[in-house]
């Protein structure tokens, strides 16, 4: 961690804008305010990526959100999109007009956490695989320097730059993203969380998926209910919790729960609030 920062602070001078990679569902979770620290006056793309698996109204509300900040843009996108990617560069060009001339390449940073999909949107930049991808985190261990041939330079930030996991409530949201690995979280925990969450914010899409029609306040049984309707049991009639958990969790990574935010500017000052 301690290594990376210093490799950002030392790339800083050379950068002219910074794109800053976040999850579409959980913006303010996935980002690390090192960021934010070091780009200074420099112009900002918040590229809110993976907008297909998320609320498209608490998206709307983001971008509303960043873009009241001088020289913030935001962007909707889904990194594999090669359409999004042509809009990026576009921005880009408008952010720094004064470069992008032969010899005076827009000299572009790219930063995310781990698992945002900042690999993947390099590597659909290019047109070829040039950064690693993986769920595993920190796959990037080095700075690259990357011509697009465009007028444009990117610089592929070193892994390993979580954001502060302290904040319970935003590392229970990494966790139930899937951006947090699953081997190093225990599922039960982290579906007790989902699950309750969904019965708070979209409790809808838990009656359509798992015929779910009287709410709780007790997540374990919440979670047991969605077990017992999806047959996850074990000897006796007793519900696996595990495969519970893991059960929804996989469906609300996936999309099969309809598209889901994990925060919304409203519900982060009402959580400032109550602290």
């Amino acid at each position: 961690m301690h290594k990376s920062h210093q490799l950002l602070i030392e790339m800083m001078p050379k950068v002219d804008v910074m794109i800053e990679v976040l999850d579409a569902r959980l913006p303010h979770s996935s980002a690390n305010p090192i960021f934010e620290e070091l780009r200074a006056h420099r112009p900002c793309i918040k590229l809110l990526n993976k907008n297909d698996l998320a609320d498209p109204v608490a998206t709307k509300g983001w971008i509303a959100y960043f873009e009241q900040e001088a020289g913030v843009r935001a962007l909707p996108i889904e990194a594999t999109q090669k359409r999004d990617v042509d809009r990026i560069l576009k921005l880009c060009r408008q952010l720094v007009p004064n470069r992008g001339k032969m010899g005076k390449a827009i000299r572009a940073l790219v930063v995310g956490i781990p698992n945002v999909g900042k690999s993947t949107l390099i590597n659909t930049m290019t047109g070829k695989k040039i950064a690693r991808t993986g769920d595993r985190p920190a796959v990037t261990t080095c700075p690259q320097q990357i011509e697009l041939r465009n007028g444009i330079r990117l610089f592929d930030s070193p892994g390993l730059l979580w954001p502060n996991l302290e904040y319970e409530q935003g590392s229970y949201r990494l966790a139930a993203s899937g951006a947090i690995g699953d081997a190093a979280i225990d599922p039960v925990d982290i579906g007790r969380f989902a699950a309750t969450f969904m019965a708070d914010v979209y409790p809808e899409r838990l009656t359509e998926r798992y015929k779910v029609t009287e709410f709780t306040d007790n997540p374990d049984l919440l979670l047991e209910e969605i077990g017992r309707k999806r047959g996850c049991l074990v000897g006796g009639g007793t519900v696996d919790m595990t495969r519970a958990a893991e059960l929804l969790l996989r469906e609300m990574r996936s999309g099969k729960m309809g598209q889901i935010s994990f925060e919304t500017p409203e519900s982060l000052e009402k959580e400032k609030e109550s602290v």
